[in-house]
């Protein structure tokens, strides 16, 4: 039987309406929602749907015929064809206003529970250059941005190598960056400067589909200390090359406080089971949340955002209600950093985290501040904490529980309801399954206070914290 025809529907002069999930706004069509990105309500677009189901449909604009009052100005070149922000065309107290909004209706519709009022979103006072990581990519294959295609053009060899981000969407195409504005400087000199050099020196580029070539990424951080560090990550184990660009590297920008090779030549960018090397520097920065020093090696995890992050903790320290008598027990404690911010307000700090080399980081944070009244521990919370550990370490007054964005697993909660600490702090990535696990929690406790923070302005992401106290 012959296959039919797939229909390709454009719709005329679609009215957005509203915003919706992850970077869309959307826009209403003969009784069928329809999703429609790089949009802005009150634009009027023709709309190409790529999926078009029964109650359903998302699209990208074609034409806009009116643009929307609320617009504003993009202010990076690469806005629309790499895919580290969704909304610049969004004027900022848009973006939280909507952010605002989405927590409250994921809640409310997931959670099914009686809520407080919300706190009023905490937004971010620099909504550029606010990421303290980031990850740039070497690749042969570049992307070519819609302005600049042309059917005529062949692309040649030279013109595809690409430093930059990945394409939207595409695994094998790396936009290639100029300017970027999340990170400060010297973030776009180092990405350059490898570029340079490896231009100069003939140096490839790593490609995806082949799994050839020497340059592959090069991840950075900058701290709010004024320490920086770059960890290149090649994909051959070539000692005089890598040699040669990391010495340039080092010349041309000493603002590098630690410089680092990584040697990958696994099929995925991941650097689990690899090793970073310490070509100069100490191997590691020191970044600080108020007066508490962290070290963040290259493998460390850290909130992305040092002064939201700053926010995000002391919310979470306000929501514990600490009076210096309680007993914290931080779940999904990764390098300690929550536990250790609080730990001046609390008589002790219990953290737990499944991965070995995050508690390692801990107990060295933990030291680094002086704080001897904190314990970490590698394991699953479901096994940890049982009789014995809570005759040994005391029972939790305060639980902070911060999961990744699947949430919390069903064991976990179940943990939770069966400790049954007077409060639990739930600081959530993801308020979809925050709304969900509450929902669970709610058969012995109650959401007492709600407060989003914006930790990533101009993309769709939305961090929350929850206050639970246990009913009486």
């Amino acid at each position: 039987m012959a296959r039919r025809k797939r229909k390709n529907t454009v719709l005329e002069k679609l009215l957005i309406e509203d915003f919706a999930a992850e970077g869309k706004s959307l826009g209403r069509w003969q009784g069928k929602v329809v999703f429609v990105e790089r949009t802005v309500p009150g634009d009027v677009v023709d709309v190409f749907l790529y999926k078009n189901k029964k109650d359903w449909a998302e699209g990208y604009p074609l034409v806009f015929h009116e643009y929307s009052k609320k617009r504003v100005e993009p202010f990076c070149s690469h806005f629309g064809d790499c895919g580290g922000c969704q909304w610049q065309q969004v004027p900022y107290e848009e973006q939280l206003r909507f952010k605002q909004q989405q927590v409250q209706d994921a809640l409310q519709r997931i959670g099914k529970l009686p809520l407080p009022e919300f706190l009023p979103i905490l937004g971010a006072t620099d909504n550029r250059f606010y990421r303290n990581k980031l990850e740039y990519t070497f690749g042969t294959n570049r992307y070519v941005p819609e302005k600049e295609f042309d059917k005529e053009k062949t692309i040649t060899i030279s013109e595809r190598g690409a430093a930059g981000f990945h394409a939207k969407g595409l695994f094998d195409k790396i936009v290639d960056i100029k300017t970027c504005y999340l990170q400060a400087e010297p973030t776009n000199e180092i990405r350059e400067t490898i570029r340079t050099y490896a231009e100069a020196n003939k140096l490839t580029y790593y490609d995806v589909r082949h799994h050839s070539g020497l340059l592959r990424n090069v991840q950075l951080r900058i701290c709010t200390t004024g320490e920086v560090m770059a960890n290149v990550i090649v994909g051959e184990a070539d000692e005089a090359k890598i040699s040669g660009l990391l010495q340039y590297l080092q010349s041309q920008i000493p603002a590098i406080t630690t410089l680092l090779y990584t040697i990958n030549t696994k099929k995925n960018d991941s650097l689990h089971g690899l090793e970073p090397v310490v070509y100069s520097g100490k191997g590691y920065v020191i970044e600080k949340l108020e007066n508490f020093q962290y070290k963040i090696g290259p493998k460390s995890f850290f909130q992305t955002n040092t002064k939201q992050g700053e926010k995000l903790y002391q919310v979470t320290r306000d929501f514990a209600e600490l009076t210096g008598n309680e007993t914290v027990y931080d779940l999904y404690c990764g390098t300690g950093s929550i536990g250790i911010f609080l730990s001046g307000r609390a008589k002790k700090i219990i953290g737990v985290e499944l991965i070995e080399e995050a508690i390692a980081d801990a107990k060295e944070n933990a030291a680094l501040n002086n704080i001897t009244d904190a314990a970490f521990f590698a394991g699953d919370v479901i096994d940890i904490c049982n009789d014995e550990f809570f005759a040994t370490h005391g029972r939790p007054d305060v639980i902070v529980t911060d999961p990744p964005r699947m949430g919390m697993h069903p064991k976990l909660v179940q943990k939770i309801l069966d400790i049954a600490a007077p409060i639990v702090v739930y600081v959530s990535c993801n308020p979809a399954t925050q709304g969900r696990d509450l929902n669970l929690l709610s058969e012995k406790y109650e959401v007492t206070k709600v407060q989003p923070v914006d930790m990533f302005p101009h993309t769709h992401h939305t961090e929350n914290v929850v206050q639970l106290r246990l009913k009486i």
